[in-house]
């Protein structure tokens, strides 16, 4: 632990809140943590509690509910809007123009949405049109965010309501799927126990308004072959309630440049918190609206965003506020362009190198079992070496 700065001794918030970065490393090396193949090792030892906890926790769930890997993408969202009043206030200091930021903004979105288009289209013959991706995702939705930026408190508040309200309701008007569906033309078992009924069933997989939209849009690019359903029961028009999770950032963001008293900081992103969370169940309790990521139903972006609310309010209180360090963390969410652009490009490149010049045997010193594990576990290490390299260097990629 280092000494705590003069800014968390008082209480007051410094201009920069390292918390930040440090929740946003903890989300990028979540996603990256994906190289140790936790559902690996859980398979070779199908016995064990506790890698069937981790390995449950590394994977989305099916449809509807939460792990903590599903969190990864409305974090980093999140953040995103957290740190727009940031960006706007240097800017503006720098004597920049609306206009002048406008640009930036649009040609930071458009970076965004093609840089995911292309991270996509990896291991494709052919430019693969997709905009699912976190970073396409945060594109289309980020001039309008940019634009609810300078828009009064209250304004913001508004389109953040009009936003989920709008969208639930765009989802329900949308005929739901009937008894003649036929679910296995889009990947869906028939039997899958994920079905709704109700006015939840509007939010079925793959049958709903989002997955209509994209077997229209999606076909309007060169296509390998039609689209006729995402996998996943991802869409495209997830990025608008998307919008809605940054805007929650936003406003957050707003909060932290008030300097508002520490404890009072703490206490709003609890209560926040806990509002989001418990409004998100109740929605799905009570039958009208599901908690489900994939298609980023209203009822997700309140659960998610509470649970953003609580991260991000933990890392204040523990580097802000008591000041632990926590350098790693902060190394990764200070280049997490980068970190996101190597775990896509060049994992299976350093995991082969590992195998083609030290082989498999230094990997099974634990057990067969194990293996997955270590890879992961060294090739992690490489990409950390790599951004504690640049971060010294002070090398930060930015859009």
């Amino acid at each position: 632990m280092i000494p705590r700065s003069t800014e968390a001794r008082t209480g007051v918030l410094p201009d920069r809140l390292m918390s930040m970065d440090a929740y946003r490393g903890f989300v990028m090396t979540l996603m990256a943590a994906e190289l140790l193949q936790f559902q690996a090792v859980h398979e070779a030892l199908p016995g064990s509690a506790i890698w069937g906890f981790l390995a449950r926790q590394q994977s989305h769930v099916e449809w509807v509910g939460c792990t903590l890997h599903d969190l990864i993408q409305p974090s980093f969202s999140f953040l995103v809007g957290v740190a727009l009043p940031y960006s706007v206030a240097s800017r503006t200091n720098r004597g920049e123009s609306f206009r002048s930021q406008l640009g930036h903004t649009l040609r930071r979105s458009l970076i965004l949405i093609l840089l995911g288009i292309f991270l996509r289209s990896i291991h494709h013959e052919q430019t693969y049109f997709t905009f699912e991706d976190t970073l396409s995702q945060i594109g289309l939705g980020y001039p309008f965010l940019f634009l609810l930026g300078r828009v009064s408190v209250r304004q913001t508040w508004v389109a953040f309501g009009a936003i989920l309200v709008g969208y639930w309701l765009a989802f329900v008007l949308y005929p739901a799927p009937g008894t003649a569906f036929d679910y296995a033309a889009v990947g869906v078992p028939p039997d899958w126990p994920e079905h709704f009924t109700g006015l939840m069933a509007h939010f079925n997989k793959n049958s709903n308004l989002a997955w209509a939209f994209d077997t229209w849009f999606l076909n309007l690019f060169p296509r390998e072959k039609p689209f006729l359903f995402n996998g996943g029961g991802y869409a495209t028009l997830s990025f608008i309630p998307t919008l809605a999770t940054m805007v929650l950032g936003l406003q957050v963001g707003r909060w932290l440049r008030q300097k508002w008293p520490a404890n009072r900081l703490l206490r709003q992103l609890i209560v926040m918190g806990l509002i989001g969370i418990v409004a998100g169940v109740m929605l799905q309790v009570l039958g009208i609206c599901p908690v489900v990521k994939r298609i980023w139903t209203p009822a997700w972006v309140l659960f998610s965003g509470g649970w953003c609310c609580w991260l991000l309010a933990g890392f204040y209180a523990l580097i802000d506020l008591w000041g632990f360090r926590l350098k790693p963390l902060l190394v990764v969410g200070m280049n997490s362009i980068a970190i996101y652009c190597l775990v896509h490009l060049i994992d299976r490149f350093i995991i082969d190198s590992f195998h083609v010049h030290i082989g498999r045997t230094p990997f099974q010193i634990l057990g067969a079992a194990y293996e997955p594990l270590l890879t992961g576990a060294l090739t992690l290490t490489v990409f950390y070496l790599i951004l504690r390299w640049m971060y010294n260097r002070r090398l930060f990629i930015r859009i």
